[in-house]
């Protein structure tokens, strides 16, 4: 895009000067006036077209910069990133983190209803490669339960991995990155299940089992109800712990 086509944009009254450059910009790449892999006019055409500053500019940029919209390239210029769906859903990670615990079987409730849809679309067109890798992923947790003493950790992250192939073979690029940036952030619980829920990664294992069996033989209704019955078993177990925490009412 050429500085020579800058729009000039009217400022709306009452926002700040750095929302109009995060809005004036989202509205560039929406009209098609940017699009992926485009360098951003330089700034001070870019500042006199949005009707702002150059700070707030700035500004702007840094926080699209930080959403995945925009990525700064040292002694080049900005660009409008590929606008991957796992770089633009990424952020709500950060706010899944900053939830406090009360809410978080809610979250397992959305991971959930993701989920079962993805094993079902992961069932009808998941690769041998796939299939193989999760193989291998539940055959390493097998190793790793039959020691004395597992590495809960290693169990938990395996089960992401494992999960995370699943979501990637449902070929839905936004459903795969909403689902990898909830399951990650739900370590902590199921982590915390393991640890103090006797037979807990025993039973994950097995469910796991189950869930690849169903890819397997490519049967979509066997996947969905195999991984819906895995994810709540941990809902129920998140459900149990959030009641037990409750106040008693005086």
């Amino acid at each position: 895009m050429s500085a020579g086509n800058v729009v000039e944009r009217s400022r709306p009254p009452g926002v700040s000067q750095t929302d109009v450059v995060i809005e004036g910009i989202r509205q560039m790449i929406i009209d098609g006036e940017l699009r992926s892999g485009d360098r951003l006019p330089v700034e001070k055409d870019l500042a006199s077209a949005l009707g702002v500053s150059r700070n707030p500019l700035r500004e702007g940029v840094r926080a699209l910069s930080m959403m995945g919209v925009l990525e700064t390239r040292q002694g080049d210029g900005t660009y409008v990133t590929r606008l991957d769906p796992s770089m633009l859903l990424a952020p709500i990670g950060f706010v899944v983190d900053l939830q406090d615990g009360s809410g978080t079987h809610h979250l397992h409730a959305v991971r959930r209803v993701l989920e079962t849809e993805a094993a079902a679309l992961a069932a009808q067109q998941i690769a041998p490669a796939q299939l193989e890798a999760a193989a291998e992923l539940l055959r390493h947790n097998e190793a790793e339960l039959s020691l004395e003493e597992a590495n809960h950790e290693t169990v938990i992250e395996n089960d992401i991995a494992f999960h995370r192939i699943v979501a990637d073979a449902a070929g839905n690029p936004v459903l795969a990155a909403l689902i990898n940036a909830l399951g990650g952030r739900t370590m902590r619980d199921r982590l915390r299940r393991s640890i103090t829920q006797p037979g807990a990664d025993e039973t994950a294992h097995t469910e796991h089992l189950s869930i690849l069996a169903a890819l397997t033989s490519h049967d979509p209704d066997r996947a969905r109800i195999q991984m819906a019955a895995h994810l709540f078993t941990v809902e129920d177990y998140l459900l149990k712990t959030h009641h037990e925490a409750e106040p008693l009412d005086e």
